[in-house]
C-alpha cells in the first residue's frame, strides 16, 4: 500500500477534501468532500455580549502555537456527549507534519497554567481550514474562536472553512453553501497572500475584542 504523506493531504486541502476516520482507533484516513459545506464569513461573526465580556476580561491566556499536541489529544479525546471522535494516529502524525512546515496552527486557551480548551487547523494560502476544537471550562473553545477570527482578519484571509455546520457554528454565523461556491471561494482564497502570523500571539488579546465588536 503506498502511503498517504503530508504531501497528499495539503493537495487534499486544495481540492476542497478534508480527511476523517470512522474512530480514533480506525487506522484508515478516509477524504470527505460533503455536497454542502460550512463556512463562517469572517465579516458576519457574531459573539454573544456575555462571551465579547469574557474575552475582554482576559479570563484566558490566549497563546498560538505553544501546545499544537496537547490541543490536538484534547480534541481527540472523548468528552461530554461524544464518546468517539474522528481523529486517528494517522491523522495526528499528518498535522503534525504541517505544523512542523508551519501550516498548521492551534489557538489555545490557558487559565492558571493549563489548557482551558484550543483548537487548530490548516492555512493554506488565504484560506484556512478549521478541524476541531474542545473545552475543559465554559467558554474556552469560544474565547479561542473569537480570537482565530481577529487573527484571519488581521492576516487577510478570505475564507474560514468549517467543514460540516453545526448549530453551535451557526450561532457565530456560519452558514452552508453548495460545493461548487465553496469550490469558487476555496480558488480565490488559494490564489491570494495571507499572514497567521500577521498578529504577534501576545497582541491578539488587544485585537480580538476589537474584531468582535465590529464583526458583531
Amino acid at each position: 500500500m503506498i502511503p498517504f504523506t503530508a504531501d497528499d493531504l495539503i493537495d487534499c486541502y486544495r481540492r476542497g477534501v478534508f480527511p476523517m476516520a470512522d474512530s480514533r482507533r480506525d487506522e484508515r484516513v478516509l477524504l470527505v468532500d460533503p455536497a454542502r459545506r460550512g463556512v463562517l464569513p469572517l465579516d458576519r461573526f457574531h459573539a454573544s455580549r456575555r462571551l465579547r465580556r469574557t474575552i475582554r476580561s482576559n479570563r484566558f491566556e490566549v497563546r498560538i502555537d505553544t501546545a499544537f499536541e496537547a490541543v490536538i489529544d484534547g480534541c481527540a479525546a472523548p468528552g461530554a456527549g461524544r464518546k468517539e471522535t474522528w481523529i486517528n494516529r494517522p491523522i495526528r502524525r499528518l498535522c503534525g507534519e504541517l505544523f512542523s512546515r508551519g501550516l498548521a496552527h492551534s489557538v489555545e486557551a490557558w487559565r492558571n497554567g493549563a489548557l482551558a480548551g484550543g483548537l487548530y487547523g490548516v492555512a493554506l494560502g488565504a484560506a484556512f481550514f478549521g478541524e476541531s476544537m474542545f473545552s475543559r471550562q465554559r467558554d474556552a473553545s469560544k474565547v479561542c474562536l473569537g480570537h482565530l477570527v481577529a487573527r484571519l482578519r488581521a492576516g487577510r484571509f478570505t475564507l474560514l472553512d468549517t467543514q460540516f455546520i453545526t448549530d453551535h457554528l451557526a450561532g457565530f454565523g456560519a452558514v452552508e453553501i453548495s460545493r461548487a461556491e465553496y469550490s469558487r471561494r476555496l480558488a480565490a482564497a488559494l490564489a491570494e497572500p495571507a499572514d497567521f502570523l500577521a498578529l504577534e500571539p501576545h497582541a491578539t488579546g488587544a485585537a480580538a475584542p476589537q474584531a468582535i465588536s465590529q464583526a458583531s
